[in-house]
């Protein structure tokens, strides 16, 4: 039986191309039809919906990812501050959905390509 709080301390103290692997969220019913895979690593300008917090329903664009955290920053989800501007909220990468995907970039797209096969 493993311990929660032993999880956690690995979680915590994992090298960076491990962590990097805990930044996912689940694709959207129809993402998920045309590329066979129910997740995803989250990338920058990916676009998500909030599903979890005071800020559920909220959709946009991935501004920026903290991978030490496991959160990211979405468009859109700002706080205001006291003394006047605004903030951006982190929110972690289990509470949002992936709504549509950046495909820039060759490696990712082939990859999805050989899962659809």
């Amino acid at each position: 039986m493993t311990q929660p709080s032993k999880s956690r301390k690995s979680m915590y103290n994992a090298p960076n191309h491990i962590k990097s692997s805990m930044v996912g969220a689940p694709l959207s019913s129809d993402l998920r039809e045309k590329y066979k895979v129910r997740s995803i690593r989250i990338r920058k300008s990916d676009g998500v919906k909030v599903l979890r917090g005071e800020y559920k329903g909220v959709e946009g664009k991935i501004t920026k990812i903290f991978v030490g955290d496991g959160k990211l920053n979405v468009e859109g989800v700002t706080q205001e501050k006291i003394a006047g501007g605004t903030v951006p909220i982190k929110i972690h990468a289990s509470n949002v959905i992936v709504t549509s995907l950046n495909m820039d970039d060759s490696w990712r797209r082939k990859k999805l390509e050989k899962k659809k096969e």
